[in-house]
């Protein structure tokens, strides 16, 4: 007894318009990463051609005419002294620290009372939650500078500090999306077994939180490095990293070699702080929106 198989008809020049098809799919793909890449390393570029240039060098080349020295780092070197960018990276990482642990805890707390408790008003509560995020910081900044003002914080690290933690809306938003995806049934195993509200939150949801958490610490953490206004206004004494640079913009001009490597000093921890940490971004990003 022979077996026979039967096979499904080719149609004529489907094979082809389905290569031609991938074809032009694989190159739009390859051709938009070139060009994204162009537009990011092109900006990188100039700054560092500028870094590595002398003041006369500068004004007399243009802004993608490679240095003729690749190794002069004067400009850094005064950078990093005139700039007191070491002041600028111990300041920046204090407040980054404790703004950071604050709004772990603020956030996480704030995410499970609103998804794990019934209670009235909660649905008042997201809504207001979801109108502070459409309000532009920038109306509210009057109140805010007389509030700072006449608490006695004014041109101190706390007042920074509790700006940073206090107006991080989008991370309740985060925690909570990726709480919904954390069963109930551990809270309830967990409260069998005799733990209360709290060692629930402790010791059961904040270690499932992992991901979202480094995906908070990373945005928010890249958001207060970058911070420029805040520091300015509300701490004109001591000096960020962010406002170390501002040391070089005068009224009668810019020293723009030497901001431009100071940049590339700014630039260097967040970049590699992106480069280790990439994969817990991608991660927390896509783990709360998939139940």
């Amino acid at each position: 007894m022979t077996a026979t198989t039967t096979s499904r008809p080719v149609r004529p020049g489907m094979t082809p318009l389905l290569r031609l098809r991938g074809m032009s799919a694989t190159a739009a793909k390859y051709t938009s990463l070139v060009i994204g890449a162009l537009f990011t390393l092109l900006p990188l570029s100039v700054v560092l051609f500028a870094s590595l240039k002398t003041s006369q060098e500068y004004g007399s080349t243009g802004p993608l005419t490679p240095p003729s020295n690749w190794v002069n780092f004067d400009n850094f070197v005064t950078a990093w002294n005139s700039g007191k960018m070491l002041e600028g990276f111990v300041n920046t990482t204090v407040v980054l620290v404790i703004s950071l642990i604050g709004t772990i805890f603020i956030g996480t707390m704030a995410a499970y009372a609103l998804d794990r408790f019934a209670f009235r008003g909660k649905k008042l509560v997201m809504g207001l939650f979801l109108v502070a995020t459409l309000i532009p910081s920038v109306t509210s900044q009057v109140a805010t500078f007389q509030l700072i003002n006449a608490i006695g914080l004014y041109d101190t690290k706390t007042a920074l500090v509790l700006l940073f933690m206090g107006t991080d809306i989008i991370a309740i938003y985060l925690f909570i999306q990726f709480m919904q995806s954390i069963p109930i049934s551990l809270d309830e195993a967990a409260m069998i077994d005799g733990a209360n509200r709290w060692t629930v939150y402790w010791r059961v949801v904040l270690p499932l939180l992992k991901p979202a958490i480094a995906t908070v610490v990373i945005i928010k953490g890249i958001a207060i490095y970058n911070e420029f206004y805040a520091p300015f206004l509300y701490l004109p004494s001591e000096g960020l990293i962010s406002t170390s640079l501002f040391r070089f913009k005068g009224p009668f001009g810019a020293q723009w070699e030497v901001i431009a490597a100071g940049t590339i000093v700014v630039i260097i921890p967040t970049l590699i702080a992106f480069i280790l940490l990439q994969r817990w971004i991608y991660r927390g990003l896509t783990s709360g929106a998939v139940k």
